[in-house]
């Protein structure tokens, strides 16, 4: 088995201690986008249910318990305790267990299709980024589906512009982190790298996988919704999905979301 270096112990911490993930989704405008867009192309990337799918970095089980709902048979992984527990209690119909995504002890071929929605976030090498799609892969089903998602580049610095955030005492680092790639926690978010997309095109690929189908998931207009604090019942929410929408596979337009989806079939 490859040796990986320990995960950063201050994810750990960050997820336990300062930052609430299970409710991150309904907090703010760009949450609900992101996940009603991440809903809908996981409805049409995943195998139609029953299926076996492998949500690793899951979190508390918001896609999950949702995956389950639909008719999926799901097993969450997650480094953080705490998410585990979390997914556990609210989802009784998912499986849940603590894992590194880089190294699971579960066999190959386990899941007809291996999600990554948070893995890649906090991997600031990309040694260990290519060790956790190689394991994906490793764990789906021949011509089975492996979807990764990951942050874009500019988002930090897009979104706390966008909310006014941004001080003589971040911009620097926001600036630093935009150069490249790595988020420096000091920030007000954890250790994360934040990618390019042809930089998650090349992850894959050196993990052996085909080159990935990428996807813009909230699409540009997501600042504009968190800027004005749109609800989800309100106009410009619903024409920023069908912008996203529109815009979703355009190369041109891709590093405008806050997060990138990739899929490739094994």
């Amino acid at each position: 088995m490859p040796q990986h270096r320990p995960a950063e112990p201050d994810i750990r911490r960050y997820y336990t201690e300062v930052f609430a993930e299970a409710d991150r989704l309904d907090r703010s405008p760009q949450g609900r986008l992101e996940a009603r867009r991440t809903r809908d192309l996981l409805a049409r990337l995943l195998p139609p249910p029953p299926a076996e799918v492998l949500d690793i970095g899951g979190g508390p089980g918001a896609y999950a318990g949702w995956l389950a709902a639909a008719g999926h048979r799901v097993h969450l992984v997650d480094l953080v305790p705490a998410h585990v527990a979390a997914a556990r209690a609210a989802h009784p119909g998912i499986t849940a267990t603590v894992g590194d995504a880089r190294d699971l002890p579960l066999p190959a071929g386990s899941a007809d299709a291996t999600l990554l929605l948070g893995p890649l976030y906090h991997l600031t090498d990309r040694a260990d980024r290519v060790a956790a799609l190689r394991e994906a892969a490793r764990l789906t089903r021949p011509g089975g589906p492996v979807l990764a998602a990951v942050i874009s580049r500019n988002a930090a610095l897009t979104d706390l512009t966008a909310r006014g955030l941004v001080d003589d005492h971040n911009r620097p680092l926001l600036r630093e982190a935009y150069a490249t790639g790595v988020n420096d926690p000091r920030t007000g978010f954890t250790t994360a790298y934040f990618h390019r997309p042809e930089q998650l095109v090349d992850e894959f690929v050196a993990a052996g996988l085909p080159a990935p189908a990428l996807y813009g998931v909230e699409g540009p207009l997501w600042p504009v919704l968190n800027a004005l604090g749109t609800g989800p019942a309100e106009r410009l929410f619903a024409d920023a999905v069908a912008c996203a929408e529109a815009f979703e596979r355009d190369p041109a337009v891709l590093g405008a979301s806050s997060h990138l989806l990739a899929v490739a079939h094994t």
